[in-house]
C-alpha cells in the first residue's frame, strides 16, 4: 500500500476530474467545498478524500444540480445522491470515476464490483464503448500529464484485457460461419497497446467470422506466411505509438506491396497515430477507420 497515490496536486485534481484549477479555488473561497493541505510557499496538496468528493460533486454538477446545492450536503448526502442519480440514469459517468478510484488506489476489488453493477444492466459491448473506451481516452491525457504513473495505466489495463478476453472466451463454442473470408488481427513492431484490437476480435467472433489474432509487435515479414494459408484475408492493425508518424507512408506501402497486391486482400487501420492522415493518400485496399465502433459498422 505504500505506493498508492494519496496527495495530489491541484492540476493533478483538474485532469482527474475535468474541473478547471480555477474553478475549484472559487469553489473552496465561496462555498468552502474543499480544505486542502497547504505547503510552507502556499501551495495546496490535496488527499484522497478530496479526490473522490471532487469527482462526486463534478458527478452531480454534470446531472444538472447546482453548485449552491451541492454545497449544503454533508459528505454522505453528497454521496448517497450519487448512488441515487447512478441507479437512474447515466451509470457510467459515475463508474469511470470509480475506475479512476480503483486505477489510483490499485483497488482490485472496486474495479470488480464496478463492471458487476453495469453489466447487471447493459450488455459488454456497450459497457466497453460507453465506459471503458472514455476511461482509456483519459487515461493516456493522464498519464501524458504524469498525474498518473504507468503502473497505474498497466494496472486497469490489464483488468479491462481480462474481462474482454472473459467474453471472447464465452464464444468459443459459437463455430465459424462457412466464409472464405479471414480476419487477421495484428500490432506493427514496437506496438503493445492491444486492448482495442482484442475489443475488435472479440466483435468479430461474436459475428461468427474466423479470427485470427497474432496480438502486439508483429513483424510485417511474418504475415507473409499466412498468404500460404488463407486466401482473401482482412488484416486489421492499430497505430498507438508505432510506427512513427515519419515512417507511416513507407510502412503502408511496403504493407500494401508484400501483402495486397494481386490478391483480394484489404487492410483496416485505426489508432492515434492516423488521425491526420487523408485518406486520399492510400493505396486503394487500405481504409483507415476513425473509430472501433464504425469499423464494426463496416463488417
Amino acid at each position: 500500500m505504500n505506493n498508492i497515490k494519496t496527495n495530489f496536486s491541484i492540476k493533478d485534481l483538474e485532469n482527474l476530474t475535468g474541473i478547471k484549477a480555477h474553478t475549484i479555488r472559487i469553489w473552496e473561497k465561496r462555498y468552502n467545498l474543499l480544505s486542502p493541505n497547504r505547503t510552507e510557499t502556499n501551495i495546496r496538496s490535496y488527499n484522497n478524500s478530496s479526490l473522490q468528493k471532487l469527482l462526486n460533486i463534478s458527478y452531480l454538477n454534470e446531472n444538472g444540480i447546482k453548485i449552491s446545492k451541492i454545497a449544503k450536503l454533508k459528505n454522505d448526502e453528497i454521496a448517497a445522491k450519487v448512488r441515487e442519480i447512478a441507479s437512474r440514469n447515466k451509470l457510467e459517468n459515475h463508474a469511470i470515476n470509480a475506475l479512476k478510484m480503483a486505477m489510483l488506489n490499485f483497488d482490485q476489488v472496486l474495479f470488480y464490483n464496478t463492471y458487476n453493477g453495469l453489466i447487471e444492466n447493459k450488455p459488454f459491448s456497450d459497457i466497453f464503448y460507453s465506459t471503458f473506451l472514455p476511461l482509456l481516452n483519459d487515461i493516456g491525457l493522464l498519464w501524458q500529464t504524469n498525474t498518473i504513473t504507468p503502473a497505474h495505466e498497466h494496472f486497469i489495463s490489464v483488468l479491462i484485457k481480462q474481462k474482454i478476453l472473459l467474453n471472447i472466451e464465452k464464444l468459443q463454442s459459437i463455430e465459424p460461419k462457412p466464409s472464405s473470408k479471414t480476419f487477421v488481427l495484428f500490432l506493427p513492431e514496437n506496438e503493445i497497446h492491444d486492448i482495442g484490437l482484442l475489443f475488435i476480435n472479440y466483435k468479430l467472433r461474436s459475428k461468427g467470422y474466423h479470427t485470427i489474432f497474432l496480438g502486439e509487435s508483429v513483424p510485417m515479414d511474418n504475415l507473409k506466411d499466412l498468404l500460404s494459408f488463407f486466401s482473401d484475408i482482412t488484416f486489421i492493425s492499430y497505430f498507438t505509438v508505432s510506427p512513427d508518424l515519419g515512417n507511416i507512408e513507407s510502412y503502408i506501402n511496403n504493407f500494401n506491396e508484400l501483402l495486397l497486391n494481386n490478391s483480394t486482400n484489404k487492410l483496416y487501420l485505426l489508432g492515434t497515430k492516423l488521425q491526420d492522415y487523408s485518406q486520399t493518400e492510400l493505396p486503394k485496399k487500405v481504409t483507415i477507420f476513425n473509430s472501433i465502433e464504425n469499423l464494426v459498422k463496416e463488417l
